[in-house]
């Protein structure tokens, strides 16, 4: 029985998170540019350990309860997905002086790899429904000591798949090697940071509307 709510911990927790999402696609990002990796991918998993360990005790019930943390949290996330995205123009359009070489490795501060892991990680509305609402949710239907081992089933899947994608980018790193492959990239993450930002000030309009 204990296996059986960690598999189904460690299945749900994937399909909730393995999704081409800011988070992930930032993550990816860093790992073709060979950025801060560890410390990126080790504190996306721990953020979302985090948000399922609240969800598993409760906290989904206490964000229903208040139900203007939403709004906020959806504008804050629109606002930071922007900003992020016009970065990403801004080296698309004006590219660094050289490309990244084989082998060379990119190094921003770890200051600014973990100022940004962290808004990723929390600034985005999203993560509060799917994780600590909707998987909080499931986890409530079980026993202690099967949510346990459920918690411990979905914690397991979110550090195997950001170290995944973090390392596993690595594959397509000669997209970072050339000028026009870097630019395209850059293009790429603008382009899905407006649209995910497009979707959360569209569902806020469209809520304030009802």
């Amino acid at each position: 029985m204990y296996f059986g709510a960690f598999v189904d911990g460690a299945l749900i927790g994937a399909a909730l998170i393995i999704a081409i999402g800011a988070q992930n696609l930032f993550v990816l990002r860093q790992g073709m540019a060979r950025d801060q990796v560890f410390i990126i991918c080790f504190l996306s998993a721990c953020i979302d350990a985090l948000l399922i360990l609240l969800g598993a005790m409760g906290l989904g019930s206490a964000i229903a309860a208040f139900p203007w943390l939403v709004p906020w949290a959806s504008w804050g996330g629109a606002l930071f997905l922007i900003a992020f995205a016009l970065m990403s123009l801004r080296r698309a359009i004006w590219p660094p002086i050289k490309p990244v070489k084989e082998n060379e490795v990119v190094t921003s501060s770890k200051r600014k790899a973990i100022l940004l892991t962290l808004a990723f990680g929390f600034l985005n509305p999203h993560v509060y429904l799917d994780t600590v609402i909707l998987l909080g949710g499931i986890a409530a239907g079980y026993e202690f000591m099967p949510r346990v081992y459920f918690v411990v089933g979905a914690i397991t899947a979110s550090f195997v798949w950001f170290f995944s994608i973090g390392y596993g980018a690595r594959v397509f790193a000669p997209a970072m090697r050339t000028r026009q492959g870097a630019r395209i990239l850059d293009l790429s993450v603008a382009g899905i940071m407006l649209i995910v930002a497009a979707s959360l000030i569209i569902d806020q309009l469209a809520a304030t509307q009802m």
